[in-house]
């Protein structure tokens, strides 16, 4: 179909203005069901986030939010769509985009409309007490509220920045007052969806119990045999293999070896401990990968890490396999790939790692290159530089430039502005063409491994450089286009 113009001031979305209301309004309503009906897509890595629907329709995921909040009634609320329709436009961006916009709908159909509230007037909402208005019964708060409460109430446990769980409790405390079972069953059990083995196990080598409303996974391991780790890994696969179980979540592993992954830097985690003690057993890669590429999604997180060491859920299994070599290449570009700067920042510790082990070859410089697009402001470190300071690696680096547009992931912006200026107005032109998008990968890619010595062409790497290597630095430091001139002249 034919679409309108886009109209926001960078070109990127639909805004609904007044005099295009009429209009768009109907490419609107579809892009909120396909919201709810999980068909819509991200259109880029960009902030503020954008979604398109199944007609190609792209809106800003706030202005679907407050549209629909602000037309939900507690008596009418449909629980399963609502959590569908949260669930699907965070999974699309993050959940600090939406949580304000949900607990904002909360507080006034669940908090306002049945609850009186005593206390300091000044205190935060978190702190005063709430109690059923007089003349309201329990049975009277519509349970699809209350479920959507505790998808909320858990999400800002699951999802939300470490102080957030006074949101949680606010909500649970809330629920409580009129369903503490409600409240408990969640805590205890999870929404009741995994399967009975799932939600806990026992076997002679290990036990284990999941929660699907907290996203927790708990694991203990009896011994460190194989057996008992392809237990592990199996039923790891089995709780992904669950449609409805979060994708970010917590795995907390306890085993009697107490080993860790080579590489520094990275959390002694229960999840590191097991992986590190899995790979040990060849006959388990091929599970390890399984469990990779089943927790592998963009924008999820592991949530029991610190924001400093925040990783894509799967990261520790494929750190453990691409450190056995080559054969792993695959599974890591793909990995990073799916990396985020937002929720993934710890394979910048396997990337050191990786390159110290394997060194900058014709394999690794690929992977390298990607690996630092994947997050922002990787940091210099002039092991780098001493490490790309011989005729082959040189090579291979070059070799990455020609193939450069092939290896830049397509998400990738050279766009540098603050996301925290929210007032700025965008100017009219933001984007970049391809060829920039290019030489600013490049320059990126160039700083990480020379530092301050890769500004303004390379000259002091280029003028420091043994003189039978001086023409490989002075090729790598030129801009991308002159060397595909080059190359055009030569062809």
């Amino acid at each position: 179909m034919s679409l309108p113009k886009r109209n926001s001031a960078d070109g990127r979305c639909y805004w609904m203005k007044p005099e295009v209301q009429e209009e768009l309004q109907p490419l609107f309503d579809q892009c909120i069901q396909d919201a709810i009906d999980g068909r819509i897509t991200r259109l880029d890595s960009l902030w503020p986030p954008v979604v398109v629907s199944s007609q190609g329709a792209p809106f800003e995921v706030w202005q679907l939010l407050r549209a629909w909040t602000e037309i939900q009634r507690a008596e009418t609320l449909d629980a399963e769509k609502a959590i569908a329709f949260s669930e699907n436009l965070r999974r699309q961006s993050r959940w600090g985009e939406i949580d304000h916009h949900l607990l904002d709908m909360l507080k006034r159909e669940l908090q306002e409309k049945y609850f009186i509230v005593t206390g300091n007037e000044d205190d935060h909402f978190w702190d005063r007490e709430y109690s059923l208005k007089p003349g309201i019964r329990a049975e009277e708060v519509p349970e699809p509220l209350l479920r959507f409460a505790c998808y909320v109430a858990v999400s800002y446990k699951v999802y939300g920045l470490d102080f957030q769980y006074l949101d949680t409790n606010y909500l649970l405390g809330l629920v409580g007052k009129v369903r503490p079972d409600m409240v408990k069953k969640l805590k205890e059990h999870g929404t009741g969806r995994l399967p009975p083995d799932l939600q806990k196990r026992k076997t002679e080598h290990f036990t284990a119990s999941a929660n699907d409303a907290f996203a927790a996974i708990r694991i203990t391991a009896r011994d460190s045999t194989e057996e008992c780790y392809a237990e592990v890994l199996d039923y790891l696969c089995e709780l992904l293999e669950q449609e409805e179980f979060p994708r970010s979540y917590a795995v907390e592993f306890k085993g009697p070896e107490k080993r860790y992954l080579p590489i520094p830097g990275l959390p002694k985690k229960g999840v590191n401990q097991l992986f590190a003690c899995a790979v040990q057993y060849p006959g388990l890669h091929p599970r390890m990968e399984r469990y990779a590429r089943l927790a592998m999604r963009q924008y999820e997180q592991y949530t029991n890490l610190s924001d400093e060491q925040c990783a894509l859920p799967g990261s520790f299994a494929v750190f453990a396999l691409g450190m056995l070599g080559q054969e792993w290449r695959q599974l890591v570009w793909d990995y990073l790939d799916l990396c985020d700067d937002e929720h993934s920042h710890l394979q910048e510790k396997f990337l050191r790692a990786y390159v110290q082990r394997f060194g900058f070859t014709a394999g690794t410089v690929s992977v390298f290159i990607r690996g630092v697009l994947s997050m922002q402001n990787m940091k210099y470190s002039k092991d780098y530089a001493a490490w790309m300071a011989n005729a082959e690696s040189l090579d291979a680096l070059l070799e990455a430039k020609i193939h450069l547009s092939e290896i830049v992931p397509s998400g990738f912006s050279s766009d540098e502005d603050d996301d925290d200026d929210e007032d700025e107005e965008p100017a009219e032109e933001t984007e970049a063409s391809p060829e920039e998008v290019l030489q600013y990968a490049w320059e990126t890619v160039c700083y990480v491994i020379w530092g301050k010595a890769s500004a303004k062409g390379g000259q002091k790497v280029v003028e420091a450089a043994p003189e039978e290597l001086k023409e490989l630095y002075r090729q790598i430091f030129i801009p991308v286009a002159e060397n595909a001139e080059e190359r055009g002249d030569l062809l």
